[in-house]
């Protein structure tokens, strides 16, 4: 019987092809659905991507800056204060933005300068001393305020105490009132043949009369006579200067005052022509000429401040957190100026000084 080869042959092939192209048709399903899969996952990436660009960047926090001072006589105490920022890992520019506002000593720009801060809506305003501190709660009653500098703050009022403030302002105290005292203690130590002191006093210092009152105990233990001379402007200062030596004075006692930090360097100038012996609440008269400097350290409590801005940022409540007194006071002696005065600076002094400028 004769097979029919030809046909089974010709069918197989047929099966055959016919399985391949099935084989062929399901592979390229496969490929389809895998392209269509990584297809929808780079799409889904890139999506997630475009969402991602799309968002908005986080605006850096303003902090209000206002200070009675110049930059250019306190800008050393911004720049301690954006160390300690930086410290706590705040990043300037990215982060934070400070809109520094200055009245270059005068008193009288301190309202308008708040007021133009507080249109700035900062998160919160660190001033410094009193009158910056009233001008920027008068302005922005709701705003935080750290007290980066100043005399005694519950006498000021912006505290109801030191560990409890309570309201919307917190911060650092330079016990001012407190170092007064020793003002003529240091002076009559350094130069004992004294017998007639003048003082400069800043008439519109809200603490003038807490000043005032140590400035008389202080008198009140010793041999000697005192002689006060007030000022408002910066052009009242030669005249005041004037009157004291009239009144026959033999060294200058000088306030604390934001007014006279900023007009150190001609009140030292005025005193040094009439060979007084200089004493300062801060470093910064040491370095500009008078014969010793005794206060709290500004750029340290400048810097500490930095430490109640982090706390705010992060929520704590100003009222909640407690004012701090400084826990060191330096003694600065310019040995320079004492030579020019033909005084020898007894051992005691030097031995007890932070600094002694050469």
């Amino acid at each position: 019987m004769k097979r029919k080869t030809g046909h089974v042959h010709a069918g197989l092939r047929r099966r055959v092809g016919a399985d391949a192209v099935a084989k062929s048709q399901v592979c390229s399903g496969r490929s389809t659905r895998r392209a269509f899969l990584l297809a929808a996952g780079a799409w889904l990436t890139l999506a997630k991507a475009g969402v991602t660009l799309a968002q908005p960047k986080q605006a850096p926090i303003v902090i209000g800056w206002l200070l009675v001072q110049s930059r250019e006589t306190a800008g050393h105490w911004l720049a301690a204060f954006k160390e300690g920022l930086a410290a706590l890992g705040w990043k300037e520019g990215s982060q934070i933005v400070i809109e520094e506002r200055w009245a270059n000593g005068q008193y009288d720009r301190l309202p308008s300068l708040a007021e133009d801060l507080a249109a700035k809506k900062p998160a919160l305003i660190v001033a410094a001393p009193s009158q910056s501190v009233a001008a920027a709660k008068k302005a922005a009653p709701q705003t935080p305020i750290v007290h980066a500098t100043g005399s005694d703050p519950v006498a000021a009022g912006f505290a109801a105490s030191l560990a409890r403030p309570g309201g919307m302002i917190t911060g650092l105290s330079n016990v001012a009132t407190d170092i007064t005292e020793k003002h003529l203690e240091l002076l009559l130590a350094a130069v004992p043949r004294l017998k007639r002191i003048g003082f400069l006093t800043d008439s519109r210092n809200v603490n003038r009369v807490l000043l005032m009152k140590a400035a008389e105990r202080s008198v009140a233990q010793r041999s000697v006579e005192a002689r006060f001379a007030e000022v408002a402007r910066p052009d009242e200062i030669e005249p005041a200067i004037s009157r004291l030596a009239k009144e026959g004075a033999q060294a200058l006692i000088v306030f604390a005052s934001p007014l006279f930090n900023v007009e150190r360097q001609r009140i030292v100038k005025l005193a040094l022509a009439h060979r007084w012996a200089v004493i300062g609440p801060q470093r910064e008269f040491a370095e500009a000429g008078a014969l010793l400097s005794y206060g709290a350290d500004t750029s340290a409590n400048f810097r500490r401040a930095a430490y109640y801005v982090d706390r705010i940022l992060k929520g704590a409540k100003p009222g909640d957190l407690p004012m701090e007194q400084p826990t060191k006071l330096e003694l600065v002696v310019n040995a320079k100026t004492a030579k020019a005065l033909g005084l020898s600076i007894s051992p005691e002094i030097l031995l007890r000084a932070d600094q002694v400028i050469e």
